[in-house]
């Protein structure tokens, strides 16, 4: 109890109702993996070193703080957050935004700052409660590091009786390249939105969810030099357009994703899962990546059509036991297949090539603070004509986490 007569104590009930509405988590992720060869190349916490096909890492060491502020009628007004990730190769910034709340409908919502891209399902799932220990290759290729700086507003009714109660609408505007550039190098911006459906009860124990998603952006082409997907003399292959009207034009960006999610949960402990993913859209990046530049690029820029797609099976025996399988594929150029990367010496390469992951694993949850995760990664990628993947390439990956949360 506060004694609040004296002024030490009416210090301490101020204090204590100002601090009352803050909130610490965090999570950390220490793991070891082992590859199949020496130097894999990885989307798995990062390519193996050369001579090394073993390695204890931390994957993520993520601590947050969270600021929530009522009104006189203790409705929620305004929300911060602030993580950041903290591992041997080094300290960043994760999330930082604010977001403010109308208090009249009760509806709407306006976020700012760097947060979350609202596309699709997986890029939105905490790291901390992902099933998998990492998202599918296109998540980190096309969405690298999931964050951009911009402002979004959404409509999310609060009150239980709202005929709407269970929409979502997110639509915001982006700088568009994420944290992987410290500041914007054109003003080209992404439009990105997102429509979802919390989970429905189609029965007592049967529940359906999902989402729809686009993203509309670009870049500024810096060079008048275009390649694109033509059928040639020696089969298909890029043709440059080297038109002066390119130079200064906005080179496309856009993106379509559908998701759904289904979940049987009969009893306490007992649940089955399946989610369903997919993306396809127009990319525009660099001859030697699908990722989005980090800076204007001073080399040709290469269009691309891709399309990918992320399945999870989860099956849970208890609330501690955990069972699941996961498949996704990425193909970075849809209009090339297998043989055609890399035949007669056409200008098709590794960056072209599509690659299919199964993960299969085990999660035991011992408490709600750890996690014991063993996961195996088996990657396949087509085989082309070009030396290095005319077959499979040795890059699976076993990795074993054990996960501490607070």
């Amino acid at each position: 109890m506060i004694d609040t007569t004296t002024n030490v104590g009416r210090g301490i009930l101020q204090m204590y109702k100002k601090f009352d509405r803050i909130y610490f988590t965090g999570y950390l992720q220490p793991q070891f993996q082992v590859a199949q060869q020496k130097g894999a190349d990885s989307w798995n916490g990062g390519d193996f070193a050369p001579k090394a096909n073993s390695r204890f890492m931390l994957r993520r060491g993520r601590v947050r703080l969270d600021y929530v502020r009522m009104n006189s009628n203790e409705e929620i007004s305004l929300y911060f957050a602030f993580q950041f990730d903290g591992t041997e190769r080094g300290v960043v910034i994760r999330d930082f935004w604010g977001r403010v709340f109308e208090n009249k409908w009760h509806v709407l919502n306006l976020t700012t700052g760097m947060f979350a891209r609202p596309f699709g399902y997986e890029v939105n799932l905490s790291s901390g409660d992902r099933e998998t220990p990492e998202r599918g290759r296109m998540s980190q290729i096309l969405m690298r590091n999931e964050r951009d700086l911009g402002a979004m507003i959404s409509f999310e009714p609060r009150r239980k009786d709202h005929p709407l109660r269970n929409l979502k609408v997110d639509a915001g505007v982006f700088n568009g390249q994420g944290l992987t550039a410290t500041s914007e190098y054109d003003s080209y911006k992404d439009f990105i939105a997102r429509a979802a459906w919390r989970p429905y009860p189609l029965s007592k124990d049967f529940f359906i969810s999902g989402g729809l998603s686009y993203l509309n952006g670009g870049l500024f082409q810096n060079t008048k030099y275009t390649y694109e997907i033509a059928n040639g003399h020696n089969g298909k292959h890029f043709l440059v357009d080297s038109s002066d009207d390119n130079l200064g034009r906005k080179a496309p960006r856009q993106y379509y994703g559908a998701d759904m999610q289904l979940k049987w949960k009969p009893k306490d402990g007992l649940a089955t899962e399946l989610r369903l993913e997919y993306w396809r859209g127009t990319q525009t990046a660099s001859a030697g990546t699908s990722e989005t530049p980090t800076a204007l690029l001073d080399e040709p820029y290469y269009v691309r059509q891709f399309d990918g797609a992320f399945i999870y099976f989860l099956q849970n025996f208890t609330k501690q036991h955990q069972v699941g399988i996961k498949y996704d594929w990425y193909d970075p150029n849809i209009e090339v297949k297998g043989r055609e990367i890399g035949e007669s010496g056409n200008n098709l390469n590794a960056t072209d090539i599509k690659y299919s992951t199964v993960t299969v694993g085990y999660n035991y949850i011992v408490n709600e603070n750890v996690r014991l995760m063993l996961w195996y990664d088996f990657i396949t990628n087509e085989s082309t004509s070009l030396a290095g993947y005319t077959g499979d390439k040795k890059d699976n990956i076993f990795t074993a986490r054990l996960q501490f949360k607070f």
